[in-house]
C-alpha cells in the first residue's frame, strides 16, 4: 500500500540532499528455506516483523526483531494439509492480523479466517466464512479477498461463470472485527462470450468497484464499463465508457478515498492492434455520481525516444505494463509503468497473444474464477520454467499529472534485466518514504546482481543513490516480492547460498 505525503498530495520535498539507506540487516536462513519455499511478508506488528512460511505441508509464522534475529516460530498446526490448501491472504493491523485461507476437502472448497496476535498465536476460533461445492480439484482460488485502504472493510467474493451469459456473484462485506455487514447475491449479464471482468477494488466505505470489458480473441478492448456494487446495496451500477474509436489495453483502477473518486487508466491505441499512443483516463466522482473527467494524453516523441530501449520510437511503449498508480490530495495522479516481456527461440512475443501469460494477471478458472492473484508467490514462484524462455524487465517510465490531467513531468529510469530461469529477481519494488519515491531493483555489476536505489522527488528530480550500506554481494534480492512495512522500512526477500532469507532496509 502506498502511504505518506505522496498520497496526501504534498508537493514539497523536505530533503534536498540524496538519501541513502541507513542500513540493511539480513535474517539467517534456516536449512529448509529453499527456493521452493512459499512465503508471504505479513508486516510489522508490535515492533516485530512477521513472515509466513510454507514448507512441505508445514505452515509457520516467523517473528524477527529489529535486527532481523528470529525470536519466535509458531507452528500453524490448525491448518489443513498443504495438498488441500489453495490460497492464503493476510491483513495486518497494529497489534494483530487476520489470516483468511481457502482449502478443498473432498468436493467442497472452504473459506475460513482466524485472528492471530503479534506473536503469531491464534487468539480466536476458526471462523468459517463460506463454502462452495465443486465437482473438480481446484487449482485456482475460488474466493477473492480484498481490504479497503484504511482496512476498516474486508470483502470476500466469488463469481460463478458456468453460465457464460449470466455470471452469479456472491459478496460478503465485513468490518475490521470480521462482523458480517452485508451479504449479496447478484447476477452479472455477460452479453458477449468475449466479455470479461477484472481489476476489483474496495473503497473505505465498502463499495466494490471493477471493470467489465469486451476483448475478442485477446485483441484490444473495444467496449468497456465501470461497475459499482454499493456496500449495502443489492444492485450493480454500470457506467459505460465512451471510447469512440479509441482502443484500450488492460484497464487499471485506483480508489481515491480522499477525494471520493475512482480513477481508471489504460494504455490506449488509435487503431486496432496498433502501437501504444498514450494513456486513457476516466475519473468517476462519488459526490456527483457521475464521470468527472474522461481524456487521453499522447506520449511525446521525446518521451518515446527515452523510454524505447531497443524498440523503435513508434513501438516504444508496446512492451510496457502499468505497475503503480498514486493519487494526490489535489486530485492529481502519478503513473509508473515498466517494460516487461519474454523472448524465445521458437516464438515472437506480443502483448495480445500473451504467449506466457500476462505478467500481472492470472488465467481464468473453470466454473469459478478469481480475477487475479493477490499473492504473487502462491503455487507460481517456482524454478520450473522452460529454459527456452528468457524473461525481461527493462525501463521504468514515471509520469506525473495535475488534477486537470495535464502532464507536469516525466522521467524514465533506465534498466535492462533478464533471467533464463524465472522472473524472481527482475522488475522492481516501489517504496514511498514521504519525501521521495524509491525504485529498488537489481542491476548487474561485474557479473553480480546488486540492489540499486533510484529516487524521484515530488518535483520530478531523478537521482541514482549511492550503493546501499551493508549491501553484501552474497545476497541475491527478489525486490518484486518485497513489502513496505512502515513509513521508512521495507522487507525484501533474498537468496543466500541457495536459501531464502529476508533483508530489512531502513531509511534515515
Amino acid at each position: 500500500m502506498i502511504t505518506g505525503k505522496w498520497l496526501l498530495g504534498a508537493v514539497l520535498c523536505m530533503v534536498s540532499s540524496l538519501v541513502s539507506a541507513q542500513r540493511i540487516v539480513y535474517s539467517e536462513p534456516e536449512r529448509d528455506d529453499t527456493r521452493r519455499m512459499n512465503f508471504d511478508i505479513i508486516g510489522k506488528i508490535d515492533g516485530n516483523f512477521l513472515v509466513y512460511k510454507n514448507i512441505r505441508n508445514n505452515n509457520f509464522i516467523i517473528l524477527f526483531n529489529n535486527d532481523m534475529q528470529q525470536v519466535a516460530k509458531t507452528d500453524l498446526d490448525f491448518l489443513p494439509n498443504y495438498d488441500r490448501m489453495i490460497n492464503v491472504d493476510f491483513f495486518a493491523y497494529n497489534s494483530f492480523f487476520y489470516m483468511i485461507y481457502q482449502y478443498q476437502k473432498h468436493n467442497i472448497v472452504y473459506c475460513s479466517a482466524v485472528k492471530l496476535d503479534g506473536n503469531g498465536k491464534k487468539v480466536s476460533d476458526i471462523m468459517e466464512m463460506d463454502t462452495t461445492r465443486i465437482g473438480f480439484a481446484a487449482n485456482n482460488k475460488i474466493y477473492t479477498v480484498l481490504s479497503s485502504e484504511d482496512k476498516s472493510r474486508i470483502i470476500i467474493f466469488k463469481i460463478n461463470n458456468r453460465n457464460r451469459r449470466l455470471y452469479s456473484m456472491t459478496t460478503m462485506l465485513y468490518d475490521n472485527s470480521l462482523q458480517l455487514l452485508k451479504k449479496s447475491r447478484l447476477a452479472i449479464p455477460m452479453e458477449d462470450r468475449d466479455n470479461y471482468l477484472n481489476e476489483f477494488n474496495l473503497d473505505n466505505e465498502g463499495d466494490l468497484v471493477f471493470s467489465k470489458f469486451l476483448r475478442s480473441s485477446n485483441d484490444n478492448i473495444s467496449q468497456a464499463s465501470f461497475v459499482i456494487k454499493p456496500a449495502m446495496g443489492d444492485t450493480l451500477l454500470v457506467n459505460n465508457l465512451d471510447l469512440g474509436k479509441t482502443y484500450l489495453d488492460e484497464i487499471r483502477i485506483k480508489v481515491d478515498n480522499f477525494n471520493k473518486r475512482y480513477f481508471l487508466t489504460s494504455f490506449y491505441y488509435k487503431q486496432r492492434r496498433g502501437n501504444i499512443d498514450g494513456y486513457y483516463f476516466y475519473i468517476w466522482d462519488k459526490k456527483i455520481k457521475g464521470p468527472f473527467r474522461q481524456d487521453t494524453i499522447i506520449f511525446s516523441d521525446d518521451l518515446k525516444k527515452e523510454a524505447r530501449g531497443e524498440s523503435s520510437t513508434k513501438m516504444a511503449f508496446n512492451d510496457y505494463f502499468i505497475r503503480n498508480i498514486i493519487i494526490k490530495k489535489d486530485g492529481g495522479f502519478l503513473i509508473s509503468s515498466e517494460s516487461y516481456y519474454t523472448t524465445s527461440r521458437y516464438n515472437s512475443w506480443n502483448r495480445w497473444d500473451y504467449l506466457y501469460g500476462s505478467p500481472f494477471f492470472s488465467p481464468w478458472g473453470y466454473y469459478y474464477y478469481s480475477p487475479y492473484y493477490n499473492n504473487l508467490w502462491w503455487n507460481s514462484r517456482y524454478y520450473n520454467n522452460s529454459s527456452n524462455v528468457r524473461y525481461h524487465a527493462d525501463n521504468i517510465a514515471v509520469l506525473s499529472f495535475d488534477s486537470t490531467g495535464k502532464l507536469q513531468w516525466a522521467n524514465v529510469i533506465g534498466k535492462s534485466q533478464y533471467d533464463d530461469q524465472s522472473d524472481d529477481e527482475i522488475s522492481y519494488q516501489l517504496m514511498n518514504t514521504g519525501d521521495q519515491l524509491h525504485f529498488l531493483f537489481n542491476d548487474m555489476e561485474r557479473k553480480t546482481n546488486l540492489l540499486n536505489d533510484f529516487t524521484i522527488s515530488p518535483e520530478g528530480q531523478l537521482n541514482h543513490n549511492p550503493t546501499l550500506k551493508n549491501l553484501d554481494r552474497g545476497y541475491e534480492f527478489m525486490p518484486k516480492y518485497g513489502k513496505q512495512v512502515s513509513a521508512r522500512q521495507a522487507i525484501i526477500p533474498c537468496v543466500h547460498r541457495n536459501l531464502i532469507c529476508f533483508a530489512k532496509i531502513d531509511y534515515n
